[in-house]
């Protein structure tokens, strides 16, 4: 684990319909080294927009404080946290496994 990352959550704010998180007000609840891997990039065209995804696949210390829906800082740019990490607490080498992903365009 050779990679510095920080680990970023926001409060949840409500609008008139739904909940959204306030990135002018996050926080940084953890920071260390993780073992940051690429995984598969993403592509969409339409005629109305293309897309593309920057996926990673981040492996953390077992004791990282990390949920869905946080934002991870990796190299100056933000990751959002992919679903629930999950917990490999079975083995010598404990640790955190979650996928991120950054909209390129």
């Amino acid at each position: 684990m050779t990679d510095e990352v920080e680990v970023w959550r926001a409060p949840r704010v409500s609008t008139a319909y739904t909940t959204r998180p306030d990135w002018d007000q996050a926080v940084k609840v953890w920071e260390g080294t993780a073992s940051v891997q690429p995984d598969k990039t993403y592509e969409s065209f339409s005629p109305a927009r293309d897309q593309s995804q920057e996926r990673l696949s981040v492996f953390l210390p077992y004791g990282a404080v990390v949920a869905s829906g946080d934002r991870v800082k990796l190299g100056g740019h933000f990751y959002e946290v992919d679903g629930e990490p999950e917990r490999w607490a079975y083995t010598s080498r404990r640790h955190l496994k979650l996928s991120a992903w950054r909209a390129l365009r």
